[in-house]
């Protein structure tokens, strides 16, 4: 899809039209045989992404894309297939569409298909800025130069990217919904010969990434780290910055609150359980005024606030409508395009603030060490959702209440359930923010975290 093609369907009425368009098709139709009822969910997607990328602290890359996209999923006497396009003329929207009508009579009856979606309006907006969406790469080299500068001595790299979605969506069952969210995301290190220092920014808004901010924090955090100790492996208190935490977040998400692995036997949660300590709360939380999303998920369902942590409560899963059907509910709106197998994702994470600045989260800790960021995460254990991974871009140790000395990177293996229980949680931080959780910028905002222990295994190579 061109630039020009995507500006044509630009507006959400655009959007909309197609959307109307394909279920218009569907309908048109043949049918297979005069007694399958065809069903149809058509979502109708605009994606305008900027990129700007630096390394060795000059701008070596712009990219830009304008991308309108039609994913449709048909179910012919409940024997359901999917196919999507790029390409939007009539012509080719009835080739989209007689294409996955005659996958589906190939297929079994999906015994979990659940229907296209009914009626259901949104209960919110969701968050949009124009300036960010028609965001140009003069506009984003100024935050990249700005991050660069805090370190004149250092080497700087990453990337500073703007991201605009419009999505519309219509199934032969009514509904009919359309919505837009924008992002903006700063992410980048300053190196010495020895070390790095990261910082990551995301917000709704260019405007309000504060890339003085991040760059003099990446800086400063490479410079404390430019000389380092080796720490020999065992259980530690740490205190995890947002980057760390959001990433136990995330695994939480989709190894537990997912309703498909908990049906499935896989999931760690028991509902109405307190396996978490009672300081912490997380809520699934689209109506957030800083959430990047849609006030509805890749089935049109409307998206809504909702508890998955209560004071160390469990109370709640992520359904889509698949697994609401499983198990006698209501889908949270979390449906993730392309997910369907894979089951529901909360996408809009926010652990609750606490009362305790981040420079007052390593008070009363006698050893221990602050990381700011995990590496390379991968699960070993689902239920008890067990990891290994590295500590990155900074790692420091701290003895007798304060920060001493930067110490080499550590591998850790530990379950993240089991260093969150009741007693384990020493303080929740007051420096809530969207943070960087190795999946992708935008899904949480999370504060610093003090734990009692975490259990690190070898150094950086083992």
């Amino acid at each position: 899809m061109t630039s020009s093609m995507a500006t044509a369907v630009a507006s959400l009425d655009d959007l909309l039209a197609l959307a109307d368009r394909v279920v218009e098709l569907v309908r048109a139709h043949p049918r297979p045989s005069s007694d399958s009822e065809v069903e149809a969910n058509v979502r109708v997607t605009r994606t305008r992404h900027g990129l700007t990328r630096f390394a060795n602290s000059f701008i070596h890359q712009h990219v830009g894309e304008d991308t309108v996209s039609v994913a449709l999923t048909v179910a012919v006497g409940g024997r359901t297939s999917t196919a999507s396009s790029t390409r939007i003329a009539d012509a080719e929207l009835a080739e989209l569409v007689a294409t996955a009508i005659a996958a589906a009579v190939l297929q079994p009856v999906d015994p979990l298909w659940p229907g296209a979606t009914p009626p259901g309006a949104p209960h919110f907006h969701g968050q949009h800025d124009d300036a960010t969406a028609e965001a140009m790469p003069d506009q984003r080299a100024v935050g990249v130069e700005t991050f660069v500068a805090a370190g004149p001595e250092l080497l700087a790299a990453g990337y500073l990217d703007t991201d605009a979605t419009w999505v519309a969506f219509a199934s032969t069952a009514g509904q009919r919904v359309a919505g837009a969210t924008t992002r903006a995301t700063l992410d980048g290190i300053h190196q010495t010969p020895t070390s790095a220092g990261s910082a990551h920014q995301t917000a709704v808004r260019l405007s309000d990434l504060e890339a003085a901010a991040a760059g003099a924090l990446a800086a400063d955090r490479a410079r404390r780290s430019a000389r380092f100790s080796d720490l020999e492996p065992g259980a530690y208190p740490v205190v995890l910055g947002p980057e760390a935490v959001a990433t136990i977040l995330l695994f939480l998400a989709v190894y537990g609150f997912n309703a498909k692995a908990y049906l499935d036997g896989a999931s760690f949660v028991e509902l109405g359980a307190r396996p978490f300590d009672p300081a912490l709360s997380v809520w699934q939380d689209p109506t957030d005024p800083r959430a990047i999303g849609l006030p509805f998920d890749a089935e049109g369902t409307p998206r809504s606030r909702y508890a998955l942590i209560d004071h160390g409560q469990t109370p709640c899963l992520a359904h889509d409508r698949r697994t609401a059907k499983r198990a006698g509910t209501t889908s949270t709106g979390d449906a993730l395009p392309g997910a369907e197998a894979f089951g529901a994702v909360p996408s809009n994470l926010v652990m609750t603030a606490g009362a305790t600045p981040p420079g007052e989260l390593v008070a009363g800790i006698e050893r221990g060490l602050l990381v700011t960021q995990f590496h390379y995460v991968r699960t070993l254990e689902p239920k008890t959702v067990t990891a290994t991974g590295l500590t990155r871009n900074g790692t420091f140790l701290i003895e007798d209440g304060e920060v001493v000395g930067a110490v080499g990177n550590l591998r850790f293996t530990q379950s993240f359930v089991g260093a969150l229980a009741p007693g384990l949680v020493r303080a929740v931080g007051d420096d809530q923010r969207y943070a960087d959780a190795e999946f992708g910028p935008g899904l949480v905002i999370a504060p610093s975290l003090a734990l009692a222990s975490w259990n690190f295994t070898g150094g950086a190579k083992g």
